[in-house]
């Protein structure tokens, strides 16, 4: 159930972030709740669910992102349905958003930052040459990167963490002369911290519910 105090929670947030509510918990009648709270940009990590949401709630105004891992061989059922993708982690995957989609997809490079096995991500000391190939793609749309910090940690470690990738960012914008302008960063546990060190969207599930 989406908490009570929903509307007085996104007035905590500065004006410049944007709120994607994760749905991976949500029934399509929970998520009219959050666009009745004014929040119409939806997160979902599964593709069989996003599909039978998007179809729920096909006459909304709601910006879709994808945030979860998307498996290529179920990628072409979500490409000219999202708006932003915020897991772009292999070349693969890359080429195939540029032969299928029909207009240039928003795309977030998810990078592996503290290189835990159990995530995906491009490890950030592959970003360079990872950017060499990708930048070819003219129906993949790169704007900014995507991180999931190491549960648990530490106020200062979150802070390492989340400042690595924006310093990788702005190395990476200097060395190919381009513009990421955003950094997908920050869940429930750690959004504040990630908007201190630059974040412009951060990815809430949990503590929008009650």
């Amino acid at each position: 159930m989406v908490r009570k105090d929903i509307v007085e929670f996104k007035k905590t947030l500065p004006n410049n972030i944007t709120l994607v509510a994760a749905t991976k918990y949500l029934t399509s009648e929970e998520m009219k709740d959050f666009l009745k709270a004014g929040i119409n940009n939806f997160g979902e990590n599964r593709v069989d669910a996003f599909l039978e949401k998007y179809k729920d709630l096909k006459d909304e105004d709601i910006i879709w992102h994808f945030i979860g891992h998307l498996q290529r061989n179920k990628a072409l059922k979500v490409l000219d349905k999202i708006e932003y993708l915020h897991s772009l982690d292999s070349l693969e995957l890359a080429k195939l958003i540029d032969k299928n989609a029909k207009k240039p997809l928003k795309c977030f490079v998810e990078i592996s930052i503290n290189l835990e096995e159990s995530k995906n991500g491009v490890p950030f000391y592959e970003a360079e040459s990872f950017f060499e190939q990708l930048l070819k793609y003219k129906n993949v749309q790169v704007v900014g990167l995507m991180m999931m910090a190491v549960k648990n940690a530490d106020d200062l470690s979150l802070k390492e963490q989340f400042k690595k990738l924006r310093e990788l960012r702005d190395n990476l914008e200097k060395k190919f002369n381009i513009s990421l302008p955003y950094l997908s960063m920050g869940m429930s546990d750690d959004y504040q911290e990630a908007i201190l060190e630059g974040a412009t969207h951060i990815r809430l599930g949990r503590i929008l519910l009650q």
